[in-house]
Protein backbone atom coordinates (compact mmCIF):
# COMPACT_ATOMS: atom_id res chain seq x y z
CA UNK A 1 0.00 0.00 0.00
CA UNK A 2 1.35 3.52 -1.13
CA UNK A 3 1.31 5.87 1.84
CA UNK A 4 -1.55 8.08 1.23
CA UNK A 5 0.17 11.72 1.20
CA UNK A 6 2.03 10.48 -1.74
CA UNK A 7 -1.23 9.63 -4.34
CA UNK A 8 -2.17 12.02 -7.06
CA UNK A 9 -4.30 12.32 -9.50
CA UNK A 10 -3.65 13.32 -13.36
CA UNK A 11 -5.78 16.20 -14.34
CA UNK A 12 -7.30 16.56 -17.81
CA UNK A 13 -8.67 18.59 -19.60
CA UNK A 14 -12.74 18.25 -20.82
CA UNK A 15 -11.28 17.33 -24.47
CA UNK A 16 -8.87 14.45 -22.71
CA UNK A 17 -5.41 16.78 -22.47
CA UNK A 18 -3.19 16.13 -19.43
CA UNK A 19 -3.37 19.53 -17.27
CA UNK A 20 -1.15 18.96 -14.45
CA UNK A 21 -0.97 16.54 -11.62
CA UNK A 22 -2.73 17.19 -8.52
CA UNK A 23 -3.38 15.98 -4.77
CA UNK A 24 -5.54 13.75 -3.92
CA UNK A 25 -7.00 16.02 -1.78
CA UNK A 26 -7.39 18.68 -4.54
CA UNK A 27 -8.82 16.07 -6.67
CA UNK A 28 -11.71 15.65 -3.98
CA UNK A 29 -12.46 18.68 -3.66
CA UNK A 30 -13.08 19.61 -7.65
CA UNK A 31 -15.16 16.50 -7.61
CA UNK A 32 -17.64 17.74 -4.44
CA UNK A 33 -17.07 20.97 -6.20
CA UNK A 34 -18.98 19.29 -9.44
CA UNK A 35 -16.33 20.34 -11.65
CA UNK A 36 -14.75 17.31 -12.99
CA UNK A 37 -15.65 13.19 -13.71
CA UNK A 38 -13.25 10.68 -12.31
CA UNK A 39 -12.15 8.25 -14.81
CA UNK A 40 -9.78 6.12 -13.08
CA UNK A 41 -9.23 5.34 -8.93
CA UNK A 42 -6.44 4.66 -6.27
CA UNK A 43 -7.33 1.60 -4.63
CA UNK A 44 -7.03 3.73 -1.07
CA UNK A 45 -10.38 5.54 0.46
CA UNK A 46 -10.38 8.35 2.20
CA UNK A 47 -12.82 8.74 5.26
CA UNK A 48 -14.79 11.13 6.97
CA UNK A 49 -16.84 10.29 10.39
CA UNK A 50 -20.22 9.04 8.05
CA UNK A 51 -18.46 7.61 4.30
CA UNK A 52 -15.47 6.69 2.66
CA UNK A 53 -14.42 7.82 -1.01
CA UNK A 54 -12.28 6.06 -3.04
CA UNK A 55 -9.17 8.38 -3.83
CA UNK A 56 -9.33 9.81 -7.72
CA UNK A 57 -6.90 8.77 -10.17
CA UNK A 58 -7.69 10.47 -13.33
CA UNK A 59 -10.28 13.08 -13.12
CA UNK A 60 -11.35 14.67 -16.47
CA UNK A 61 -12.67 18.65 -16.46
CA UNK A 62 -16.18 18.87 -17.36
CA UNK A 63 -15.94 22.10 -19.14
CA UNK A 64 -13.11 23.20 -21.32
CA UNK A 65 -10.29 25.24 -19.89
CA UNK A 66 -8.64 27.26 -22.75
CA UNK A 67 -4.60 26.88 -22.55
CA UNK A 68 -2.55 30.08 -21.97
CA UNK A 69 -2.06 31.42 -25.66
CA UNK A 70 1.36 31.98 -27.32
CA UNK A 71 3.04 34.98 -26.08
CA UNK A 72 1.16 34.86 -22.79
CA UNK A 73 3.86 32.22 -20.91
CA UNK A 74 3.88 33.18 -17.35
CA UNK A 75 6.90 35.47 -16.04
CA UNK A 76 8.83 33.49 -13.28
CA UNK A 77 12.01 32.22 -12.16
CA UNK A 78 11.81 29.07 -13.56
CA UNK A 79 10.22 30.07 -17.33
CA UNK A 80 13.46 32.26 -17.57
CA UNK A 81 15.64 29.12 -16.84
CA UNK A 82 13.97 27.01 -19.76
CA UNK A 83 13.55 29.91 -21.89
CA UNK A 84 17.44 30.22 -21.72
CA UNK A 85 18.21 26.62 -21.67
CA UNK A 86 19.81 26.81 -17.48
CA UNK A 87 22.84 28.40 -19.34
CA UNK A 88 24.53 31.66 -17.70
CA UNK A 89 24.05 34.42 -20.31
CA UNK A 90 26.85 35.84 -19.94
CA UNK A 91 29.68 33.04 -19.19
CA UNK A 92 27.70 29.78 -21.23
CA UNK A 93 28.14 28.02 -18.66
CA UNK A 94 24.52 25.37 -18.22
CA UNK A 95 23.74 24.55 -14.93
CA UNK A 96 20.89 23.19 -12.36
CA UNK A 97 18.57 25.34 -11.44
CA UNK A 98 19.57 25.81 -7.68
CA UNK A 99 22.61 27.22 -9.32
CA UNK A 100 21.64 29.99 -11.25
CA UNK A 101 20.46 33.48 -10.04
CA UNK A 102 17.93 35.89 -11.99
CA UNK A 103 19.70 38.98 -13.41
CA UNK A 104 18.69 42.66 -14.86
CA UNK A 105 20.03 43.35 -17.71
CA UNK A 106 19.19 46.93 -16.69
CA UNK A 107 19.97 46.89 -13.05
CA UNK A 108 16.63 47.56 -10.81
CA UNK A 109 18.52 50.41 -9.40
CA UNK A 110 18.98 52.10 -12.76
CA UNK A 111 14.78 51.35 -13.42
CA UNK A 112 15.25 48.51 -15.16
CA UNK A 113 11.84 46.39 -15.01
CA UNK A 114 11.40 42.80 -14.38
CA UNK A 115 10.33 41.45 -17.29
CA UNK A 116 11.49 39.32 -19.88
CA UNK A 117 13.36 41.53 -22.22
CA UNK A 118 15.37 42.84 -18.99
CA UNK A 119 16.12 39.67 -17.06
CA UNK A 120 18.02 36.87 -18.31
CA UNK A 121 19.71 33.54 -16.33
CA UNK A 122 23.71 33.99 -14.83
CA UNK A 123 25.70 31.96 -12.85
CA UNK A 124 26.24 33.32 -9.00
CA UNK A 125 29.70 34.32 -10.19
CA UNK A 126 29.03 36.15 -13.18
CA UNK A 127 25.88 38.07 -11.09
CA UNK A 128 28.13 39.27 -8.76
CA UNK A 129 30.59 40.18 -11.49
CA UNK A 130 27.99 42.01 -13.33
CA UNK A 131 27.11 43.73 -9.82
CA UNK A 132 25.26 46.98 -10.28
CA UNK A 133 25.83 47.42 -13.69
CA UNK A 134 24.69 46.90 -17.35
CA UNK A 135 26.57 44.30 -19.58
CA UNK A 136 28.04 47.05 -21.48
CA UNK A 137 29.66 49.06 -18.64
CA UNK A 138 30.82 45.50 -16.80
CA UNK A 139 32.42 44.35 -20.55
CA UNK A 140 30.00 41.27 -19.79
CA UNK A 141 28.27 40.50 -23.49
CA UNK A 142 24.89 38.86 -23.54
CA UNK A 143 25.14 35.50 -25.34
CA UNK A 144 21.88 36.08 -26.37
CA UNK A 145 19.15 39.32 -26.45
CA UNK A 146 16.10 38.27 -23.88
CA UNK A 147 12.83 38.28 -25.45
CA UNK A 148 9.63 36.94 -24.29
CA UNK A 149 9.29 33.29 -25.75
CA UNK A 150 6.02 32.74 -27.68
CA UNK A 151 6.38 29.19 -26.49
CA UNK A 152 5.13 27.42 -23.39
CA UNK A 153 7.19 24.68 -21.73
CA UNK A 154 7.05 20.87 -22.21
CA UNK A 155 4.12 20.05 -19.67
CA UNK A 156 5.88 18.79 -16.39
CA UNK A 157 4.05 16.66 -14.82
CA UNK A 158 5.94 16.25 -11.68
CA UNK A 159 6.18 12.38 -12.30
CA UNK A 160 9.47 10.59 -13.25
CA UNK A 161 9.32 8.79 -16.40
CA UNK A 162 10.19 6.07 -15.35
CA UNK A 163 7.39 5.63 -12.66
CA UNK A 164 3.99 6.48 -14.35
CA UNK A 165 1.10 4.83 -12.96
CA UNK A 166 -0.22 2.27 -15.33
CA UNK A 167 -3.75 3.65 -15.21
CA UNK A 168 -1.95 6.99 -16.44
CA UNK A 169 -0.46 6.00 -19.47
CA UNK A 170 -3.47 5.62 -22.27
CA UNK A 171 -4.09 9.30 -21.66
CA UNK A 172 -0.61 10.11 -21.39
CA UNK A 173 -0.38 8.35 -24.80
CA UNK A 174 2.74 6.04 -22.92
CA UNK A 175 2.94 2.54 -23.25
CA UNK A 176 3.72 0.40 -19.89
CA UNK A 177 5.92 -2.57 -19.81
Amino acid sequence: MMHMSSLRSLLLNSSYEPMRVVSWQKALVLWFQGKVEILEYHSEFARSVQRRFQLPSVLRLKSYVRPRTAGAVRFCRENVYIRDNYTCQYCATKLPAKQLTLDHVVPASQNGPKNWTNVVSACRECNQRKANRTPRTANMPLLTEPQAPNWLPTLQLEISEDHVPPDWAPYLRLSTG
